[in-house]
């Protein structure tokens, strides 16, 4: 028998999943997107519309227990100047309470600019010849603008923020 085989009996193979939620915070709509158990690639998932963050927190808490969700990575809207804003504070601190009501870590990440990007993906779709109408655009937006961060997160391009004015 080759040494290599007889470890691979005596070590379990690990596998190891890293399933991440990202969240685009609004006040009156969260996107959602989730990876896949890789941690390669991300998909939008839902859009949760609001009139309060306390209505999002039950079911956000709720899909990381079903999906087994292992990292929160939540957009913080900074200003093009760098500044955070009322926004950015809002989406931060909501990340907090759904990290500490979990357990999971958090990430916060710098997503200005990506429901715009979201909503250029849709109309260049619309422009392709799919059918989109505008409240389809407008439920679907928040959760591309999450899963577009969140690829950019997973693929290295966009790094991890700390605020330290919350």
């Amino acid at each position: 028998m080759p040494p290599n085989q007889r470890i691979r009996e005596l070590v379990p193979a690990v596998t190891l999943t890293m399933r991440t939620l990202a969240i685009d915070y609004g006040t009156r709509r969260v996107g959602l997107a989730l990876s896949d158990s890789d941690g390669r690639f991300a998909t939008p998932f839902d859009v949760l519309h609001v009139n309060s963050s306390d209505e999002a927190f039950p079911e956000i808490l709720a899909l990381i227990r079903r999906e087994d969700v292992r990292k929160l990575v939540v957009g913080v809207p900074l200003n093009m100047d760098d500044s955070v804003g009322p926004g950015a504070r809002d989406a931060a601190k909501f990340g907090q309470r759904i990290a500490a009501a979990s357990g999971v870590p958090l990430v916060l990440v710098d997503e200005r600019l990506s429901s715009f990007q979201a909503e250029q993906g849709l109309i260049d779709r619309k422009r392709g010849g799919e059918k989109l109408t505008r409240q389809m655009k407008k439920n679907r937006l928040d959760a591309i603008a999450a899963a577009g961060f969140l690829q950019d997160y997973l693929d290295g391009k966009l790094a991890a923020i700390t605020l330290n004015e919350l």
